[in-house]
This record gives C-alpha cells, structure tokens and sequence, in this order.
C-alpha cells in the first residue's frame, strides 16, 4: 500500500476560485500499511515529506485507470547486500495483487487506518470502543460485491463527522497518484533506513510518463540530481531541483533497490508547474519609500524559488518594504509554505506545531537558516486565504515578522494522509492539525488581521516594535 501524503483539500465550503484580474495597487490608503510519512499537506500527497494542497492542478477527467507499475527489474544479487529472502520481500512491496484481496479485507484495511492513525478535531463522535463497535457491525454484514465494500467503507468514515476523511474509488486515487510535481511523472517521498538516515525512493509513477520510459520504477532510490548528491535533502526540495523548463533535460542517479544496479538516466521533463509569483515595484505615495508588492497565487514546487528571485529583484530595486499577498491563495504544498516561511525567519523560531496520535505528527517546525530579508513585511490576507497560507502568515506575524491586513482567514488547519488500499482504491484521514507559534487552534477559528485596511507605514512600523518589545518583556 502506498500512502501520498497531503496537505489538504480544499476547504468543503468555498468554491473554484474565478480567474484572477491583475492585482489592485496597494499604495497606503489489515494490510501492512504502517509504514507512513509525513507529507508535506504538500495543503494534500501532503511533507513533511510532501505534502499536495488543494489547489494542485488539473487532472483529466479521461485518465486511466491506476495500474501499479511492473516490480524492478533484477539484475545479478550483489553479494554484501542481497539474498533471496530480500528479492523475494522486495518483489512482494511492489506488486498489488488485487484479485486475491477480498472484500472484507478492504474494508478491514480501512478501518485498520482510521484506527491507528485518525485525529478526532472536536467532534467527538470516534473512541476506540465505538470504532471496535463499527467493525464488527461492518463486517458482520454480507458484503457481495468490491462495490458494496466501497459503499461500507464511505459509510463508515461518514459516521466520523470529518468532512476531509472520505473514500477515493480507484479511478480518483489514480488521479491524486499521479499528480507531479517533478516534471518527470514521479512522486517521491522520504523513508527511513536502519541507521536513522533517511533515503529518497520513488513512490509513484505516471504510467509511460517521461520517467516510467526512461527506466525509473516504483521503490528506486534516487541518489543525486544533475550531478548533486541529494543525501540529507527533503523530498521537497529534491522535486524542486527536477523541475525544469518543459523539453529540458534533466539527469538522475537512481539505485534499483537491495537488488538491482545503479544507473544514471536522462529524462526529458514535459510537465512544469506555472510560476505563481508576481511581482512589482511601487512608489509609495507623498514619500520617497518603494515597496515590493509580491502575490503568491499557491504553494508549488516553484513557490520558494520564484519568491527568492522576486524578493532580490526588489531590493535590488531598492524596495524598502514588502507586501505579500495571500489572498484567495488555499494553499498547496505545506512544505512550499514551510520553506517560504524560513525566508523571513531567525533560525531557531518556530514556524509551526504539529499535533496527532501518531508520534510522527507531533512536531515543532522551525527555521533553520538566517532570514534572507529583514526588511518589514505587510502580508494581506482574506477569508480564502487557508491552510499552507495561514502557517506563513501565522508564522510571520507571531514572530513579530509581519503584521496582518484585511480579513479573518479561511481556517484551514488539519493535515490529512492518502492511503492506497489494496484494490487500488484510497481514504483520505484527518491525522493531525497544526498550531501557530503563538499556540493557536487555526482550524475553524483562522487568524485575525491586525488591521481592517491598509496602514500607514509608520503604523506598521510601531506595530512591529512593539511585538518584538512585548516578546522580549
């Protein structure tokens, strides 16, 4: 089984957002699927290892059906690494075999996920007693076809109350599977070795995707990008050293498992996120100040690097503010917003906490590098500003960062994990929620602005000294 990790999905009660109109001016005025990580929700398969938030791309409506990629191939056992106890365990991980799974079992495996890793965020309506209770009603029933076990198991999470923990048939996991931010058709995701490390292995593959052709398959490690080695990177930040203009060149250095050679391929990309990053230099009005106006539409794989190349242009430029606009953006790789968030940050402060029943959900996020800015930030927020924009903008303004400007956000703040089943259908489970620096629930209350309208600049000057003067006293 394989699990994409999420950032989220779009929040329940907003709708596809319209196309944008240039920004304004803003011039004062049962299976064994225990082995999880943490994505991203890249806001859905959402890191942190990667997390996909809700705004991630369009899929066709007319895709496949998912088929699980062939097994590697083998090549001759290397002898201080494999045996055939190891060939054999490795070939069993990658090959589904769905017509000798029964109905019950897939249901079992779905209630096995809730059980072990679902977090309850306030409703109250699951305890370990009541959940036993639902097994056994489930499976005390007669279950027919793969269609009635598809239709327990959606009754089965409904009774949770969490309006995020539904069922995926497979035609709608092989979407969710097959979004990529590489460019390259694969998914990847971080695992951990014996030795406490942690090794970056394939976790997914688009069918006949530039990837698939050239050789790569399911459960290959990838050791380095172009010729860096990319030991001790994020799965993140790897998927961001892949990414590349479309029918650009690209090569990896992959190892085909306990089994198998290592072999460097060049792949050509054909999938490219769009840059969500506009930005412009304003002259603020009666004053000889400028100010870098920066609209970040959602969280992709190019967020961090757009962003960076945006903000250096505008001090260049000689920007002596910034204003990040948040607005109407719902988010997307929680990692992205991570990233994004250590731009403005001192190291060691928080950026955000996670919370979950699983050990591997409790977390304290920080900034690890020097801030790249220092100069003040104005972030603008709105009522669809969520999830991956609410962990920037909580965690700027509670360090003292920025101050906030416009409206309550949207209040986004659960993370969710996809699990594959093993007929290649999924569940998406609600298995941790995050809080802000300043210990605040965001889900359901979103985060207050600081201002209605937009300030003076001296205003958010004082605002900002005295956030500081108040976290120093």
């Amino acid at each position: 089984m394989r699990i994409l990790l999420c950032n989220c999905n779009s929040p329940p009660s907003l709708s596809p957002t319209p196309p944008q109109k240039p920004p304004p001016s803003f011039l004062p005025a049962a299976a064994v699927w225990t082995k999880k990580t943490l994505i991203t929700a890249l806001s859905g398969a959402l890191s942190l290892t990667l997390l996909v938030s809700s705004s991630s791309p369009a899929l066709s409506s007319d895709s496949p059906p998912f088929q699980p990629p062939r097994p590697p191939q083998l090549s001759t056992p290397l002898p201080d690494r494999c045996n055939e106890e190891e060939e054999e365990e490795l070939q069993n991980k990658f090959v589904l075999k769905p017509e000798f799974v029964t109905k019950e079992e897939i249901v079992q495996e779905a209630w096995q996920i809730v059980n072990d890793s679902f977090l309850d965020t306030g409703r109250h309506r699951w305890s370990p007693q009541s959940w036993e209770q639902k097994k056994e009603d489930i499976l005390g029933t007669s279950i027919q076809t793969r269609s009635k076990a598809h239709e327990l198991i959606k009754r089965m999470l409904a009774s949770l109350g969490d309006p995020y923990t539904r069922f995926l048939s497979p035609a709608e996991f092989s979407k969710m599977a097959r979004y990529d931010i590489t460019g390259i058709g694969i998914n990847i995701r971080e695992v951990p070795d014996d030795t406490g490390s942690v090794k970056l292995k394939v976790q997914g593959l688009i069918l006949d995707g530039p990837a698939h052709t050239a050789g790569v398959r399911q459960g290959d490690e990838v050791l380095a990008v172009n010729g860096e080695h990319v030991v001790g990177k994020s799965a993140f930040e790897v998927s961001s050293l892949l990414q590349g203009p479309n029918e650009t060149f690209v090569t990896i250095k992959i190892w085909h498992g306990n089994c198998g050679p290592t072999e460097s391929l060049e792949i050509q990309r054909q999938l490219v996120a769009r840059s969500p990053v506009f930005y412009r230099l304003e002259q603020v009005s009666n004053s000889p100040s400028s100010v870098g106006y920066m609209r970040l539409k959602e969280f992709n794989a190019l967020a961090r690097k757009d962003l960076v190349i945006a903000m250096k242009r505008l001090q260049d430029m000689g920007a002596s503010y910034f204003i990040l606009d948040l607005r109407d953006n719902l988010g997307g790789l929680v990692q992205a917003g991570i990233e994004i968030a250590k731009l403005f940050l001192n190291k060691g402060e928080t950026i955000i906490y996670t919370v979950g029943r699983d050990p591997q959900y409790q977390k304290n996020v920080v900034a690890d590098t020097a801030p790249l800015v220092t100069l003040p930030v104005v972030v603008l927020v709105n009522n669809r500003t969520a999830s991956a924009s609410e962990i920037v903008a909580s965690a700027l303004h509670d360090n003292c960062r920025a101050v906030l400007v416009g409206e309550r956000t949207f209040g986004k703040g659960l993370i969710q994990s996809v699990f594959e089943l093993r007929d290649g259908s999924g569940v998406v489970v609600t298995v941790g929620q995050y809080v802000t620096p300043n210990h605040l629930d965001i889900n359901g209350n979103g985060i207050e602005p600081d201002f209605r309208n937009f300030p003076g600049w001296s205003d958010v000057s004082q605002h900002l000294l005295k956030c500081n003067l108040h976290q120093q006293g």
